[in-house]
């Protein structure tokens, strides 16, 4: 069996096709701090990834002697009501919940910050434990989520039809008359506005419209006005991934604002590449919260410092066919995957990765409307 058939892909595509195959052969790393050799840590994560009972908990238990018992969720939502619960239980010590989340779960008083003296910060790639991440992960000077897993959406092109490079390619070139393009509704309003923030061409940062919907509207109209401007050359309007294919293969587009899924597929085809912008990658990322009710404080650091390992990271991402956390990560991976990786994200992209923001449930209202408007015009 291969070891990814679908990697580096969006969660909403993967849930349904993660096989949770194994990374290439690592030496176990044994954890010197780790109460070792004996313990639990209560666990819950996302439902539908087999690879993680099959092969990632029992690498972690040989590594550290701890036991993981897991509870399996379908999404978020029932993470959080089950996160309510073990306030009053102490079911649970460690939940996977995303980046934008983090504060809706803060405020309900159910975190407490992970205490980085017993975690190794250093461990995590350039980009995903500090920077704009890093901000997002830290509230009232409490680091509360520390990476797991990630993924991006960003340019899909075809390697004859529109030839960039690295520091080239840019959002701009979304808008650029000259290319067919394919785009999803709403991210093509948040790629437009990062470009004209970028060009100094709002009157407020683009981040602050996620702040109040006042602002929101103030530069929305600006990023939608701009936006419809520069539609001519838009193919086809994608919501999925067989969609945002179709548009390269029987439509014509040359270049598209993608997920990665979509320039794994197509590169594999030939003649299709996926790559960061300059102005960096649109990007998710899933974490680990330590709940205010754990009850195994010490084994949940355990837990989460071996998942920013090299071998972690790489079990953790191969089982979710999504991108690793940690510094050596994907050289444990599948070389195809590897190789893909290293081309899309050279240099200093995963560093200037654009983490999608917090957005409440108004926001998410709001922006269904003006992709709407967009789509309508």
């Amino acid at each position: 069996m291969s070891i990814l058939k679908t990697p580096l892909t969006r969660r909403t595509v993967l849930k349904s096709t993660a096989i949770g195959a194994g990374v290439l052969a690592a030496p176990a790393i044994i954890s010197s701090g780790a109460l070792a050799s004996s313990g639990e840590v209560n666990f819950t994560g996302w439902a539908g990834y087999p690879g993680m009972a099959e092969k990632v908990f029992p690498a972690f238990e040989k590594a550290t002697g701890i036991k993981v018992n897991f509870t399996e969720q379908p999404d978020q939502d029932t993470m959080f009501a089950q996160a309510k619960i073990s306030l009053a239980t102490g079911t649970s010590d460690v939940v996977e919940p995303t980046l934008d989340r983090v504060s809706a779960w803060n405020s309900n008083g159910l975190l407490q910050g992970w205490d980085l003296k017993k975690l190794t910060v250093d461990n995590y790639a350039p980009g995903l434990a500090d920077g704009s991440a890093d901000t997002l992960a830290t509230i009232d000077g409490q680091k509360l989520i520390v990476p797991s897993v990630w993924g991006t959406e960003a340019l899909v092109y075809s390697t004859e039809g529109f030839p960039t490079e690295y520091g080239k390619a840019s959002l701009a070139d979304l808008f650029n008359p000259a290319n067919q393009v394919t785009v999803r509704g709403h991210s093509a309003l948040a790629a437009m506005g990062r470009w004209l923030d970028a060009e100094g061409k709002l009157p407020k940062p683009w981040i602050d419209g996620y702040k109040d919907e006042a602002t929101m509207v103030e530069l929305w109209d600006i990023a939608l006005a701009e936006a419809i401007k520069a539609k001519g050359n838009i193919v086809q309007f994608w919501s999925g991934e067989n969609d945002a294919q179709a548009a390269f293969r029987t439509n014509g587009a040359v270049l598209g604002l993608c997920w990665d899924s979509t320039g794994f597929n197509m590169k594999k085809e030939g003649g299709y590449a996926y790559l960061a912008p300059k102005e960096g990658a649109f990007a998710w990322n899933q974490g680990l919260v330590l709940l205010k009710s754990a009850k195994n404080i010490e084994q949940a650091h355990e837990f989460a410092k071996w998942v920013s390992t090299a071998e972690g990271s790489a079990l953790w991402a191969t089982a979710f066919s999504a991108n690793p956390v940690g510094k050596g990560g994907i050289d444990l991976m599948d070389p195809t995957v590897s190789e893909f990786y290293k081309a899309s994200f050279p240099g200093d992209a995963v560093s200037k990765m654009y983490w999608w923001p917090s957005q409440a449930a108004w926001f998410l209202s709001k922006r269904g409307e003006y992709a709407d408007k967009y789509k309508a015009a």
